[in-house]
């Protein structure tokens, strides 16, 4: 059995009175604050959200800088579901802290619309009078409270933050007046920090916009124009298919679907087809094994729709399942360089196998796409993940509660097919321009790091009375 990591006790976070600036004390949070949570609360039923009434606040609705935007908090809950938790009823100047889940961001409310309640994974904390809330928000999102929070994610199969730890937690507290200083400086240069932080937290949007761009123009021919203009003498993609896959490969789209397909302007030497008549035709398109099973060690690993991601497979926790298991779904072993989607719950993965999976399987959330030999495996994986396919996927995406894409429709999926040596150019364009994304994401990374590093640097110096 794994022994849990020994944590430090919250009492003992922080030094008694001693070498503390002049009029400062050290003391321990039970004796100064009300907390308050959902306990023992049943969940809500379906008919219990409502499009109005009183707002029900979630984990997702705090920013990381602490603010609660309530103009786009989407759920609400009865009035009788809210009048029967009055503790948890909403104040100005109230102070939220996750408990589940993503635990220790910590909220401040301001500006309350109306009637605000929390849900069962935040708790509400109001300090005593002796306390200023908004001092005792910035010390939530000091070092010395956030040290609890990774010690309960590092010693805990399931991180959870109590009452316990933050009524023991300890906090150095100046008179009043001097805590009304530290709050208008801290909240002075805090606003610098978080302008940058702002305009930070817009660049990853922004590459998102940036690499469905690239595709888009990869995937319509305008990515390469100068490339064809100087290289007219190749095999179109239509003549590229029928001499890979034959006369009868049927290749053009028919005009038959319902509604009429709109299919985007292509270049003249370019062929729209589908996926099935690019497919091997000796491998089926398929998802794979319906049923998991548990996890066996030294067994098959299995590709789920979590690892699958956009244009990468993340390996990090695939799960092996038992080979007699696998084997009852021989048709889906991967070979290498087929193209994975998936197809239940979480859309929107798509990716080429490496030769490295060769040998694993994959689960019913995901379906293999084994192109015919002499195609480029990147480039329609491109096309596939292109803003253009995934809205006709979009379409044609079955299900409320879990939702899917029928193999059928799969098959049917347009994909726009150019000259191979122009599927090896557009990959090798989309793979400079995406490696140059990849630097602004890392710098980005960097930025918000710097940002957290500098956030913490003005509150250490807040709360130890050197601001």
């Amino acid at each position: 059995m794994k022994k849990k990591k020994p944590t430090s006790k919250p009492e003992e976070n922080y030094p008694v009175d001693e070498e503390l600036p002049e009029g400062w004390k050290s003391v321990v949070l039970e004796d100064h604050i009300y907390i308050a949570a959902r306990i023992g609360w049943r969940g809500l039923k379906r008919e219990e959200y409502t499009k109005e009434g009183p707002l029900f606040l979630a984990v997702k609705d705090i920013q990381e800088n602490g603010f609660i935007d309530f103009q786009n908090v989407t759920d609400h809950l009865s009035e009788y579901r809210y009048d029967e938790s009055p503790e948890i009823q909403l104040k100005e100047e109230d102070i939220i802290i996750t408990k589940d889940g993503t635990i220790g961001k910590i909220g401040f409310v301001k500006d309350l619309p109306g009637k605000v309640t929390v849900n069962s994974s935040l708790l509400v904390v109001r300090p005593s009078s002796e306390i200023l809330p908004r001092f005792l928000f910035f010390y939530f999102r000091s070092a010395d409270f956030q040290k609890i929070v990774r010690e309960r994610i590092t010693g805990s199969a399931v991180p959870h933050l109590f009452q316990k730890d933050i009524k023991k937690f300890r906090i150095l507290v100046p008179p009043l007046a001097e805590q009304q200083r530290i709050v208008a400086r801290v909240e002075a240069l805090l606003s610098h920090v978080n302008a940058a932080r702002e305009r930070v937290s817009r660049v990853p949007l922004i590459m998102k916009k940036f690499r469905q761009a690239v595709l888009s123009a990869a995937c319509t021919g305008k990515l390469t124009e100068g490339w064809r203009e100087e290289n007219l003498d190749v095999e179109s993609g239509s003549q590229l298919l029928e001499r890979i896959a034959g006369k009868a490969s049927h290749s053009t789209v028919p005009y038959d679907d319902d509604p009429p397909l709109s299919l985007p302007e292509i270049p003249e030497s370019w062929e729209w087809s589908r996926c099935f008549p690019l497919s091997d035709p000796k491998r089926d398109i398929t998802y794979g094994v319906i049923k998991l099973g548990v996890p066996i060690k030294g067994g098959i690993p299995t590709l789920r729709s979590s690892d699958v991601r956009w244009l990468h497979i993340d390996n990090s926790d695939v799960k092996t399942i038992n080979p007699d298991i696998a084997s009852q779904y021989s048709r889906t072993f991967l070979k290498g360089g087929e193209i994975v989607i998936t197809v239940r719950g979480s859309l929107g993965g798509i990716a080429v196998v490496p030769q490295s999976m060769a040998g694993y399987n994959i689960s019913r959330e995901v379906a293999v796409l084994p192109l015919l030999s002499g195609l480029d495996a990147k480039y329609f994986s491109y096309a596939i993940a292109s803003i253009w396919s995934q809205n006709w996927l979009s379409e044609v995406t079955k299900g409320v509660a879990y939702t899917g894409i029928n193999i059928r429709d799969l098959k049917r999926l347009p994909l726009p097919l150019p000259p191979l040596a122009e599927q090896h150019e557009i990959v090798r364009r989309v793979g400079l321009l995406f490696e140059r994304a990849d630097v602004i994401d890392r710098e980005v990374e960097a930025a918000g790091r710097r940002c957290e590093r500098l956030t913490q640097a003005v509150l250490a110096r807040a709360f130890s009375g050197k601001l």
